[in-house]
């Protein structure tokens, strides 16, 4: 069952830095703790001349820790100031949409991570330093607590080189379809099918309305859902499309076989803005965008429309045979039970529509866009089954009448119209 948690935090850029900053405390008492009991067995048998070098070592390791916790935050407000100033460029380049795949970054999060665990860390194992030079009378060497510094230390270059490695690899644009395909197909794998109706579900029964703040529905707790109806014996149907935006009074679940359980609208989560989590279109919306943002007269770059109309054929050939407008969830570990809630997705028709609507407005002006798109639907055409054809072949003859209206030299006509995979390669 899909729960939005994960997906939330996720979103968030926070989790992960307090996360380490939790972790390293635990594990810096964890050494100090240590390393007392270490000078603590040495002195019960007597072994002050090496508590004493102990301490020349772990005095000499001062200098460095002293260092690390004065340079570091400089170095993080240094780092992610340029980090901010690649992500605004990205955003006005791309879509404002791909800024989320950068707060998603797992790297990006475990640089920030790591970094301020090395900070809070160096600043910790300062505290520990004792004052007292006599072996005889010291209690602790802060040794491990300095070795661990050290090893934070490297990590934290090594993190480095690996983010700014993927920063640069998120400003192309070839790196953010790519990960905006994967992030579709991965909803995708995670969708159940669902070739059944809303006759088969009986009559509504009841409704579920929404109480919260307006907003887009981001995605529902499907786990959460699926128990309830379990426990009261009803199927559910989520109304509203996740990404359709909602006002409090909206009725978001229908009820089938009984009247609504209390406390289902806190099943459902809204927020300013889609998430991939379960948004089955999100992809091909962000893919759209960032096509019909190259093709405007500012930007002027059809290459970078074709290689979204490379990842938009891409994931409608992997929708091409599947069941679409509702996906079932189903009780049971092996789910095999009985159905328990459905959720309305777009059909093959919103998809077709969602991916070439709005870029075949724009192909006009460049032959090399409609090239692709003609050979996208050529493609298409071949995968899909019979009652799936109608809106690729209306694309298909809405484009053809586009251009030959808009055209005016026969040569530069057929050229546009002639179907390329490269668009002019």
């Amino acid at each position: 069952m899909l729960s939005p948690l994960r997906e939330h935090l996720r979103d968030t850029f926070w989790f992960a830095p307090v996360a380490a900053m939790v972790a390293i405390c635990v594990l810096w008492w964890a050494c100090a703790d240590l390393d007392t009991k270490i000078v603590e067995v040495l002195r019960e048998e007597g072994e002050y001349e090496v508590v004493g070098d102990l301490a020349g070592i772990a005095e000499d390791a001062k200098t460095v820790v002293t260092t690390v916790s004065s340079a570091m935050m400089t170095f993080i407000g240094v780092v992610f100031s340029i980090s901010l100033v690649a992500v605004q460029m990205a955003s006005g380049q791309f879509s404002p949409r791909v800024v989320r795949i950068f707060v998603r970054s797992r790297i990006t999060k475990a640089t920030l991570a790591v970094f301020l665990a090395t900070f809070l860390l160096s600043l910790l194992v300062l505290t520990s330093y004792e004052s007292e030079t006599d072996p005889r009378l010291v209690t602790s060497v802060p040794l491990l607590q300095s070795i661990l510094t050290l090893v934070m230390v490297g990590l934290s270059l090594l993190l480095f080189v690996a983010y700014v490695n993927s920063t640069l690899r998120l400003m192309r644009v070839g790196h953010v379809v790519d990960r905006i395909a994967w992030e579709s197909f991965r909803v995708l794998a995670k969708t159940p099918s669902y070739e059944g109706g809303g006759a088969e579900l009986g009559p509504v029964t009841g409704h579920v309305v929404h109480r919260g703040r307006a907003g887009v529905l981001r995605d529902v707790n499907v786990a959460r859902l699926v128990r309830a109806a379990r426990r009261h014996g009803l199927v559910l149907r989520l109304l509203p499309r996740i990404g359709d935006f909602v006002v409090p009074g909206t009725p978001i679940l229908a009820v089938h076989g009984g009247a609504a359980p209390k406390g289902l609208s806190s099943s459902v989560s809204v927020g300013i803005e889609r998430t991939f989590h379960q948004d089955l279109g999100f992809g091909l919306r962000q893919l759209a965008d960032i096509a019909l943002r190259a093709l405007s007269p500012a930007v002027n770059d059809p290459t970078t429309a074709v290689q979204c109309l490379d990842r938009i054929v891409q994931l409608l050939a992997s929708l091409a045979r599947r069941p679409l407008g509702a996906v079932a969830y189903r009780d049971g570990r092996d789910g095999r039970g009985a159905v328990r809630l459905v959720q309305d997705v777009p059909g093959w028709v919103d998809l077709v529509d969602l991916g070439f609507a709005e870029i075949r407005g724009c192909a006009v002006g460049s032959p090399q866009v409609s090239r692709r798109m003609l050979a996208g639907l050529d493609d298409l055409l071949a995968l899909v089954p019979e009652d799936r054809r109608e809106p690729l072949l209306r694309h298909r003859v809405l484009l053809t009448e586009l251009v030959e209206r808009t055209v005016p030299q026969a040569a530069d006509r057929a050229f546009a119209l002639e179907a390329d995979r490269q668009g002019i390669g």
